[in-house]
């Protein structure tokens, strides 16, 4: 397959950087053939009206954890500034619940042994375990636990998709906003979007 059949020229102007509100008011496709109406643009406030008896919704309900993490990495005179976005807990054979992996940009700048300073208010460090191909990095925290999760989530910034990290720094709103209103267990190191658009 060639991916490039794909590309095509998308006008800044019409990438939003912020959901619409309410977030049922976003635009829905549908194609009901069946009904003769085929292609059609409506609202997602209008999924109720357009659902029948049997039909199935599947629900994401995991809830997105503030996965990116802005560091320093001293080495000698040198300080270098990184970006890490946490994918998985990755606990050591050892039983400790301290390590994950993640992507590292830029990962050409860390090797084995480097030492990762957390910016946020948390004092939340890293060991640099492993570096692999394609800025997959294995890191080892200095906390554990809920003490990880609580530093994780006061120094982290949403992952924001690259559409619209690309345009605008991470803020605070994007806590309330790249979040479903039914989420429910954290793990989530990405926004399940096509839920964002469901109010309660």
């Amino acid at each position: 397959m060639r991916v490039d059949l794909f590309d095509f020229d998308l006008p800044p102007e019409l990438i939003a950087t912020r959901p619409v509100r309410p977030r049922d008011a976003a635009r829905l496709l549908t194609c009901l053939a069946e009904d003769g109406e085929g292609f059609g643009h409506r609202h997602v406030g209008d999924l109720p009206g357009l659902l029948r008896p049997g039909d199935l919704l599947v629900f994401n309900d995991t809830r997105v954890i503030a996965a990116r993490l802005a560091a320093l990495r001293p080495r000698g005179g040198a300080v270098a500034q990184v970006e890490v976005t946490l994918l998985r807990p990755a606990p050591e054979p050892s039983g400790n619940d301290g390590c994950w992996e993640g992507l590292a940009r830029p990962a050409k700048r860390l090797r084995p042994g480097d030492r990762l300073q957390v910016q946020g208010p948390e004092p939340l460090a890293a060991e640099v375990l492993e570096v692999a191909p394609g800025g997959l990095v294995r890191l080892v925290f200095n906390r554990t636990g809920a003490d990880l999760d609580r530093a994780i989530a006061a120094d982290g910034t949403m992952p924001l998709p690259p559409y619209i990290a690309g345009r605008r720094p991470a803020d605070v709103q994007d806590r309330e906003d790249y979040q479903t209103v039914y989420a429910r267990a954290e793990g989530a190191v990405a926004a399940p979007t096509a839920g964002l658009h469901f109010t309660d």
